[in-house]
């Protein structure tokens, strides 16, 4: 999760995390070459006479004209790919409904009969030692490492929004729609995330965590949960 001191994204711990780093990384270096050309000719008029090829000249005029042409495909083709990525959902082995309400989640787990949950933050006077404040809820959502998992989101009241920054994972919870997303957890851990959706007062009080265990934990989870 991250800290008070982090300047940068969380640790990425699925594939559409690290592939959405790489192309932030790519798009920054992109930036860091384009101030430092116009800082570069900005420099170079104000230290240099112009003469009258360099104003007139149309060489330069056809460069600036193609130069950001190619700057923008040189962005838009991966981001592109990324978007095709995240909206691709193929077999999922596991099917997670995530329903907002004001302000708590409910998580229906469609591949099993009776296993659902609503899922609060835990309050500051009963949290456990150890825990992170505003953060914690005192049932998780458990899924299994190295599963894809496919989240189906919707809301009962008003607008919420389902993210969890590490799994690059962020939808939009509409009253009345379904919207679905999947991730991939890549590796065990305990993932925080929080409504991203200005939803009333308590906003800022409906967190969500998702716990990625191996198969062997989840089954025997899912079967206690069940019963």
């Amino acid at each position: 999760m991250a800290n008070h001191m982090q300047l940068g994204f969380q640790d990425a711990s699925s594939p559409i995390m690290e592939e959405l780093t790489q192309f932030h990384d790519h798009a920054l270096m992109v930036a860091i070459a384009i101030c430092s050309l116009v800082l570069y000719l900005l420099t170079l008029m104000l230290t240099e006479k112009l003469s009258s090829n360099t104003v007139d000249a149309q060489a330069i005029e056809l460069v600036w004209t193609i130069l950001p042409a190619m700057v923008l495909i040189t962005l838009a083709l991966p981001s592109l790919r990324i978007l095709y990525m995240m909206d691709e959902i193929s077999e999922p082995d596991l099917t997670l409904k995530a329903i907002g309400h004001q302000w708590y989640w409910t998580y229906e787990y469609t591949d099993f009969k009776d296993l659902t949950f609503d899922s609060y933050m835990i309050p500051t006077t009963d949290l456990p030692l150890g825990h992170f404040r505003l953060l914690e809820v005192d049932h998780r959502v458990i899924v299994p490492t190295h599963s894809t998992v496919r989240v189906i989101v919707t809301a009962d009241d008003v607008l919420h929004s389902w993210a969890v920054p590490s799994l690059g994972v962020k939808t939009d919870a509409i009253p009345g729609r379904l919207n679905q997303t999947s991730f991939l957890a890549s590796r065990p851990g305990v993932y925080y995330g929080q409504c991203s959706e200005i939803c009333g007062a308590n906003h800022s009080f409906m967190p969500i965590v998702v716990e990625s265990a191996p198969l062997a934990y989840f089954e025997n989870w899912s079967s206690l949960m069940s019963s």
